[in-house]
């Protein structure tokens, strides 16, 4: 049944505009609220066909600011107040998540791209679930952020560089990412001095009161602009939205008001329509069959075991037992990056489209899992053991970072 464009635009955005208040009501994520919202009006349920192509165009600019803000989610504060010996076992623990990733990939019969697919973890769960309980910014819920941070900033490089080698082998077009990098550097370099040397602009860029709106204006230059030269040089736009979002992280440390007026464009309109096409996308007859099920089962039990088993490791830093399977329970939450990584992966056709809607029915399975459980078997008190750093609280001139 195909829509006219006018009808559909207002039946997409009544969806966004009452699904997160529908969320709240039922106890779901509003993200996975919008995911069955698409499966309802797509190939699965009614098989709704919006003309025109406005809502892909909309949905890959959602997505795009979503790697975007995932970007300015890092805490790269928080990263070089770990001692080496920290940072070291973190990067051990996704290696180690890498190495089971790459072995489960295999006994599913998989490419090695599922193995990048199964190690992602989604920083955007993690994150509010620790601040819900209150310990985000004890050395626990630190070590679980800076985990999800690397394993959403390693697997996505990782993806990058496993197309250019399925693309062209191991030949110079491997350093295609060089002329982006160099960008990001010398672009970070003259946006910290031009902070240092103008603060005072600088809050006015940061304010929540800004007429002009200039921050946003220049945050989503500065996306456009790193898009435009993953483009050139031939690269998944994906990686340029998330060092854009990175630099900001990095420039600027204090921007409560500056995301939450990103948020609102993005979070508020761009980026459901970006999921509620995902699900339009999804076809529950590719997972309906026993065989389907059933690999989709076996998929489930692995993509959990990958990060439960590597987060016994928090051990080694004073963290008991139960408390790093618990860690490993919140870190095994898929949402936004596996499905991104599952699209790239479908496009590029390293996985099949049954595939693809089987890693959506396990993201949307772990997030509602990982979170919930995570809070169900998380005891008061047990935040403070462990040796992370606590955070300091230092006066700096709001936004500026050294």
């Amino acid at each position: 049944m195909v829509i006219q464009q006018a009808w559909s635009l207002l039946i997409v955005a009544l969806g966004a505009a009452f699904l997160p208040g529908i969320s709240r009501m039922v106890r779901l994520p509003a993200v996975v609220m919008e995911i069955l919202f698409g499966v309802l009006l797509g190939k699965s349920v009614l098989q709704i066909q919006f003309s025109g192509d406005w809502l892909s165009f909309l949905a890959k600019l959602g997505f795009l600011l979503l790697m975007f803000q995932a970007g300015m989610e890092i805490d790269f504060a928080a990263l070089r107040r770990q001692r080496p010996g920290q940072l070291v076992l973190q990067f051990v623990i996704f290696c180690a998540t890498c190495g089971l990733s790459m072995a489960a990939a295999i006994l599913l019969g998989q490419g090695l791209f599922t193995g990048l697919i199964l190690s992602t973890t989604s920083l955007g769960l993690v994150m509010p679930t620790l601040r819900e309980a209150g310990i985000s910014r004890t050395p626990l819920g630190q070590s679980a952020l800076i985990a999800a941070t690397l394993a959403d900033f390693l697997t996505l490089f990782g993806i990058t560089f496993f197309v250019l080698w399925h693309e062209y082998g191991l030949s110079w077009q491997f350093l295609r990412p060089v002329p982006l990098f160099v960008g990001f550097g010398l672009l970070l370099k003259a946006a910290r001095l031009w902070s240092w040397w103008h603060p005072d602009k600088v809050s006015r860029l940061l304010a929540a009161e800004d007429t002009q709106e200039l921050g946003v204006r220049f945050s989503l230059a500065l996306l456009f602009l790193f898009v435009a030269l993953s483009e050139l040089v031939h690269l998944e736009p994906v990686l340029g939205a998330f060092m854009g979002g990175a630099m900001l992280a990095i420039v600027f440390q204090k921007k409560p008001h500056l995301e939450l007026k990103l948020s609102g464009i993005g979070s508020g309109f761009l980026i459901p329509l970006f999921f509620i096409n995902v699900g339009m996308q999804f076809d529950v007859v590719n997972v309906l069959s026993i065989d389907q099920i059933v690999f989709t089962a076996e998929l489930l039990l692995l993509a959990v075991l990958v990060k439960l088993l590597p987060s016994l490791l928090f051990m080694v830093d004073g963290v008991p037992f139960l408390t790093s399977l618990n860690l490993g329970i919140l870190l095994s939450s898929r949402l936004s990056l596996i499905i991104v990584a599952a699209t790239i992966g479908r496009d590029q056709g390293f996985i099949t489209e049954g595939f693809k809607d089987a890693t959506i029915l396990l993201a949307v399975i772990t997030c509602l899992l990982g979170p919930s459980l995570f809070k169900l078997f998380h005891r008061p008190g047990e935040e403070q053991k462990g040796k992370g750093p606590q955070i300091e609280k230092r006066k700096m001139p709001a936004g500026w970072m050294r």
